[in-house]
């Protein structure tokens, strides 16, 4: 019993240090943090570094502007007015918006945003000479809030259809209502429907003020998301300080940036992982793990769904929660996108632990009560037990 309060109060320290900055992408409290984490595991004695890597700032501005070419295209088509213009504006705006919230090539983002600096902690532990690597990841950036967050209607669909609720294991797609408001805009203009018009560009409209809403940059603690991942990072060297592996070489990476779409994690990506022989690495990402249930995500996609690389990987983490009897939900699939999404891209072994409520939400997800009393700190402790379980099992 010692063993666990020891572990509990050092998780609960890690999200209380952190909480109280405001760790906006890009910010000076995320580079405050990054120092604190490196020091933290310079600490424990391991080696440690914090890169400077550059990131596509934007996000939340640019799918304003995106939203707000779609109303435009709309207000044009409906009122039959500049056809061609109207149709060519909504196409490209509802196109861009999809390849930006999909990591896709943004053309857009790159042209128009500046670029920003963000901060990765990376730290080494485990075998340092071994030929195979695991990686655990998280990020310690924090996310802005805005009204879209709300979650009254997904606590009421669940009071009104729970069996439905618990069956559903694919997240609705919410970005898709994002896109569809230009390309109606876009079609209806295409085709003369001014109703059609009118119904993308008020959908249109709705996107961009929930877009302008988020993009005041009013920044959550993040305790859950992603504070509670970055704890398991620093639980599980002490744990493998106290107890090492030989076998497994152990990157401990916490990536910058994560709440613009990703950021720090294509620097990550580029500077670490890619000199690593894909079958002999795998990486696991840690990403908000303080709801009362753990899970694991199979796969991620704004568009479509795009299961993780490599799923023998996710059945051994899998298996190593049965035989250590932590329980974990199989065959959850996110409709927002993670830092895995890119690392799976890159054609390593990826699986995502994270946590679900009741009604299958993330708790207190970007909003100003993921604070460090709201954290589920047993599940929290859940996922350090896996990402441990599966390090001595790689090693082995």
């Amino acid at each position: 019993m010692a063993a666990t309060v020891t572990a509990g109060h050092r998780l609960r320290e890690v999200i209380e240090e952190l909480a109280p900055l405001e760790r906006g992408a890009g910010m000076e409290g995320e580079r405050e943090a990054a120092e604190l984490l490196r020091a933290r595991f310079d600490r424990m004695g391991v080696p440690v570094a914090v890169d400077e890597e550059e990131f596509d700032d934007g996000y939340a501005r640019l799918h304003a502007l995106f939203s707000a070419t779609g109303l435009a295209a709309g207000l044009l088509a409906s009122r039959g007015r500049a056809r061609p213009l109207a149709a060519a504006a909504g196409l490209a705006a509802g196109l861009a918006s999809a390849d930006d919230s999909a990591n896709g090539a943004r053309f857009v983002r790159r042209a128009i945003e500046g670029r920003s600096t963000t901060w990765n902690v990376v730290a080494e532990a485990g075998d340092r000479d071994a030929e195979r690597t695991l990686v655990v990841m998280a990020h310690h950036d924090a996310a802005p809030t805005g009204f879209i967050f709300d979650d009254t209607l997904q606590r009421k669909l669940n009071d009104w259809f729970p069996d439905l609720i618990e069956r559903t294991d694919t997240a609705l797609p919410m970005w898709w209502p994002v896109y569809a408001g230009p390309l109606l805009a876009a079609l209806g203009a295409v085709t003369g429907r001014r109703g059609l018009a009118r119904t993308g560009g008020v959908m249109s409209a709705l996107s961009a003020i929930s877009f302008a809403d988020i993009a005041r940059h009013r920044i959550v603690p993040g305790a859950s998301d992603n504070l509670s991942g970055v704890a398991v990072l620093v639980g599980l060297t002490e744990r493998l300080a106290a107890k090492p592996v030989t076998g497994l070489r152990v990157v401990l990476a916490s990536c910058g940036a994560e709440e613009v779409l990703q950021g720090g994690v294509y620097g990550f990506v580029e500077r670490h992982l890619r000199p690593l022989d894909p079958d002999s690495t795998w990486v696991l990402n840690v990403d908000t793990v303080g709801s009362p249930r753990l899970i694991l995500l199979e796969g991620e996609g704004p568009i479509w769904m795009e299961d993780y690389c490599a799923p023998e990987f996710r059945d051994l983490v899998a298996e190593v929660a049965a035989d250590a009897g932590i329980a974990l939900r199989r065959n959850m699939r996110a409709r927002t996108s993670t830092d895995a999404v890119i690392t799976s891209r890159a054609g390593y072994p990826t699986a995502t632990l994270c946590s679900m409520n009741a009604w299958k939400g993330l708790s207190n997800y970007h909003k100003p009560t993921d604070v460090p009393e709201n954290v589920d700190y047993g599940t929290v402790e859940a996922a350090l037990g896996v990402a441990e379980a599966v390090t001595r099992r790689l090693a082995a």
